[in-house]
């Protein structure tokens, strides 16, 4: 099938390479002329492992393309994902202004019928008003349809290609016709494809992701108790997940979520409920929570240098929200590096991918550094924000060797209690027995 994708963020490049790959030939539209011709000469915006191997295949082999001229874009297409960003307001709702410019825009210009498809994470409705926005000028007949992304950074290649269901909202048959024949290469083991409403389907998104953040919030409040009641947060998550009905996963206790997805769908979930007169109060305090425990740590690393930061120097490992991606949306790396600039430290940070992108927004104030030992030369202590499995094994001698003095602030529980205690490090950690 002929496809278009407009926008080529981070959804729009995964979904429209991997329906490459599955032979249809797509093409990505996106408004940004630096990007797309970046893209056109093999620069990729953004990181994710595995991605590049099948852009390169699909461009080399002409069923990947790029422009900034719509009509140019969508000619030919039976199927046009809507792949656009829905930033949240300052009430937390998701602006939809880029998704229904499209939609206006693409009603004069369809030339045949066609399944336009909102990939984007949207508020219940959206595909209403997407439908009447495009009808306003329509002069063939279309369909609209919600097809939520469920896409973990880091692993969205093989999230996407062997999805553990897709989840498909319309009520017309001609449109559930083609999107199975879309999703037929892709659920050849077996997993479902789930057809709903449009309403149901555009909740299921933010359902989902809502309930993932409160599962790991929840872990980092038992961590929280855990500290005063002297309890060890790792014993009680095997003794939880272990439990069929909770599963093993999301129930690492650590310095709180980010990233573009479960801070922004968990505020719009909670605008949404607002917007009906509903009190979502669990959202509330996930949401309250989790700012929180971004911040877990900077009280402890400021009581142990007697409250002054002046002068010294923390070295940071990990500025990406999570490892495998160099996305530094919400990370809480960047609210602990504020905070300890603010109280007059000097910062040295390592991430394996996403510096670059702290540079653009923090430029010169912190120290960028070529590995993670670099980054502790002369520094006063360690704080360890993302889990890379780069930080899991280091050695520990060179680290004492450069730290100034043998203290790690742990926020992802990357190292055991036992190993820190007998190496003589002072340790703290989240959830979990303090070392000194």
């Amino acid at each position: 099938m002929k496809i278009a994708v407009v926008g080529t963020g981070y959804v729009g490049l995964v979904t429209g390479t991997c329906f490459a790959e599955t032979g249809n030939h797509v093409t990505c539209i996106d408004i940004d002329e630096k990007k797309v011709e970046n893209l056109k000469n093999g620069i990729m915006p953004i990181y994710e492992p595995g991605l590049d191997l099948l852009f390169d295949r699909n461009v080399r082999q002409n069923r990947l393309d790029f422009t900034t001229d719509l009509t140019a874009g969508i000619k030919g297409a039976k199927i046009i994902f809507l792949a656009l960003p829905t930033p949240p307001g300052e009430d937390g709702s998701a602006d939809l202004q880029y998704i229904l410019k499209v939609a206006n825009d693409l009603g004069p210009i369809l030339e045949d019928y066609a399944v336009v498809i909102d990939k984007s994470t949207v508020p219940v409705g959206t595909a209403d008003k997407v439908r009447a926005a495009i009808a306003k000028n329509a002069k063939v007949d279309f369909d609209v349809v919600s097809n939520p992304e469920f896409l973990r950074e880091g692993v969205a290649v093989d999230d996407f290609m062997k999805p553990d269901r897709v989840v498909i909202g319309t009520q017309s048959d001609k449109a559930k016709k083609i999107m199975e024949q879309l999703y037929a290469p892709l659920v050849r083991q077996g997993n479902p494809i789930l057809f709903m409403d449009e309403k149901s389907a555009e909740l299921t998104k933010y359902a989902a992701n809502s309930f993932l953040a409160t599962k790991i919030t929840f872990m980092n409040e038992i961590a929280n108790i855990c500290e005063l009641l002297g309890a060890d947060v790792d014993a009680v998550r095997k003794g939880v997940g272990t439990d069929s009905r909770i599963g093993k996963r999301f129930l690492f206790a650590g310095i709180g979520y980010g990233g573009s997805c479960f801070p922004k769908d968990v505020q719009a979930l909670a605008k949404s409920s607002q917007d009906v007169d509903y009190d979502f109060s669990i959202l509330k305090s996930v949401m309250d929570v989790n700012q929180k425990q971004k911040m877990k740590l900077f009280p402890k690393i400021k009581e142990y240098f007697n409250n002054d930061l002046k002068g010294k120097t923390i070295a940071v490992w990990g500025l990406a929200f999570k490892p495998y991606t160099d996305d530094i949306r919400e990370a809480p790396s960047l609210y602990n590096i504020e905070a300890l600039l603010e109280a007059g430290a000097k910062v040295n940070v390592f991430d394996p991918e996403a510096m670059e992108n702290v540079k653009e927004i923090m430029g010169d104030k912190i120290n960028y550094c070529n590995n993670q030992y670099d980054a502790l030369d002369g520094a006063d202590a360690l704080l360890v924000v993302t889990e890379w499995p780069v930080f899991r094994t280091p050695e520990f001698d060179e680290m004492s060797n450069r730290l100034k003095n043998k203290v790690i602030f742990d926020g992802r529980n990357l190292y055991p209690v036992e190993q820190l205690e007998e190496l003589g490090y002072e340790y703290y950690s989240i959830g979990r027995k303090y070392v000194k």
